[in-house]
C-alpha cells in the first residue's frame, strides 16, 4: 500500500456560538474525509496534528484513532469525521499525518504490521472576516 492511494480532504467551519473572541476563544470545526484509492483496506491507527496560531505558537497533538475509532476503510470507500480546535486568534492552520497499515491478515497485532504515514495536507482554519 503506497500512502498516495489514501486522500485527505478537509472542510472547515468557524463556530461563533461556541468561540469567545473578547476572550482570545476561536472555535473551529473541521471535517476530516479519508478516502482508500487502493486495492486493499486500510486502518487508520494514530494521528498527529501541527496547530499554528497567528502569533506562530505551534501545538502538537499526537493520538490513538480519531474522534474514539481506528477506522478499517475498505478499497474505494471512505470514512468521514468532524472534530474541533480552539485558537487564540482568529486565524491559523493545522496540517499533520495519520499513522495507518494494511490489516490483511486478522491474525497478526495490528502494531507488529508495517505501517505507513499519510499526509494531511495544510488547511486555514479562520473567522468569516479574518481572510479578506
Amino acid at each position: 500500500m503506497k500512502p498516495e492511494q489514501v486522500r485527505v480532504t478537509v472542510q472547515t467551519t468557524y463556530l461563533p456560538s461556541h468561540s469567545l473572541p473578547e476572550a482570545g476563544q476561536f472555535t473551529f470545526a473541521y471535517t476530516i474525509t479519508i478516502r482508500n484509492n487502493g486495492a486493499v483496506p486500510v486502518q487508520l491507527l494514530s494521528r498527529h496534528w501541527i496547530i499554528t496560531d497567528a502569533n506562530d505558537e505551534v501545538q502538537e497533538v499526537r493520538g490513538e484513532g480519531v474522534v474514539g475509532e481506528q477506522p478499517i476503510i475498505p478499497p474505494g470507500e471512505q470514512f468521514r469525521y468532524t472534530s474541533g480546535a480552539t485558537l487564540p486568534t482568529p486565524v491559523g492552520c493545522m496540517e499533520g499525518s495519520y499513522t495507518m497499515i494494511a490489516p490483511l491478515d486478522a491474525d497478526i497485532d495490528p502494531t507488529d504490521m508495517p505501517a505507513f504515514e499519510v499526509p494531511i495536507p495544510p488547511f486555514t482554519l479562520h473567522t468569516p472576516t479574518a481572510l479578506h
